[in-house]
């Protein structure tokens, strides 16, 4: 066993230790979207200080808690904040969590993050389903294969989304009446927002949103043999010809207004999962 996988197997090990039965998904919760886990049943909770190896959430709106219960009937270990290359972590670092989840059984991963609009038909506090990404990180977890225990080093990632877990999302979106937009979403490192070219150039090469987080947790993700489902809260619209200042508080807020609409929608797809 690698040094790499041995860290990832203590802190697997000191979660098995601590929840009381096997999580079915995993869930990422981005900035401003913590309160997410207030539709949890939450029967364990345990800060990310107490488990190994584990990296520390530095970002506002990252409570840095790691929560295990149900939700519409089924086991979740869900993470209360995420981690960011910009925060000075290693994309290893940064994809830890995930590789945890994957190593004490979840077969899901759900992903929530906030993001900014690119296409000018969004408005701030709408949800967007993330059907593919472009990686504009310059980094990949799977550099170095030390990893090798999930799978091969060269992945396919034509079906990175799942397609029937979209379809899913979809399809309660309309059931619940709630607006879902679907698009593309492109990871940058942060922690600056972008200039008006640099938006220009993000739509250009057809990008419907931006964030600073989970292109490389979906990589990790698909690795680990976990079927991925991504749903982004726009929190502010970037319009290269009218550029408007933003500030982090604007974008926690934003993604607060959007929580409780993604929480329902989180609710009615879990209840369709399979076990």
């Amino acid at each position: 066993m690698n040094s790499a996988y041995s860290k990832i197997a203590e802190a697997a090990d000191f979660i098995r230790k601590k929840i009381t039965r096997e999580p079915l998904v995993g869930m990422i919760t981005g900035t401003g979207l913590a309160s997410l886990t207030d539709a949890i049943r939450i029967d364990h909770s345990i800060p990310y200080a107490e488990i190994p190896h584990f990296p520390k959430a530095t970002v506002p709106g990252h409570a840095g808690i790691l929560v295990f219960g149900s939700m519409a009937g089924k086991q979740i270990l869900a993470m209360q904040g995420r981690f960011h290359l910009y925060e000075g972590y290693t994309v290893k670092e940064i994809t830890f969590p995930v590789r945890v989840m994957a190593v004490l059984g979840a077969k899901y991963l759900f992903i929530s993050s906030a993001a900014g609009g690119l296409d000018p038909c969004y408005k701030p506090g709408e949800l967007m389903l993330i059907t593919d990404h472009i990686n504009l990180t310059g980094t990949n977890p799977l550099v170095g294969r030390d990893l090798e225990e999930f799978g091969p080093s060269f992945p396919d990632m034509t079906s990175a989304y799942d397609k029937d877990l979209i379809s899913l999302a979809r399809q309660k979106a309309v059931d619940a009446e709630i607006t879902l937009n679907q698009g593309i979403y492109v990871g940058t490192t942060g922690p600056s927002l972008e200039t008006p070219a640099e938006t220009r150039f993000l739509r250009g090469i057809g990008s419907d949103a931006v964030g600073m987080s989970t292109v490389n947790e979906v990589i990790a993700a698909v690795h680990s043999g976990l079927r991925v489902l991504a749903i982004v809260a726009i929190t502010n619209i970037n319009l290269p010809d009218c550029m408007t200042s933003t500030s982090i508080e604007e974008v926690i807020a934003n993604a607060e207004k959007a929580s409780p609409s993604l929480a329902r929608l989180f609710a009615l797809i879990l209840g369709s999962l399979e076990k």
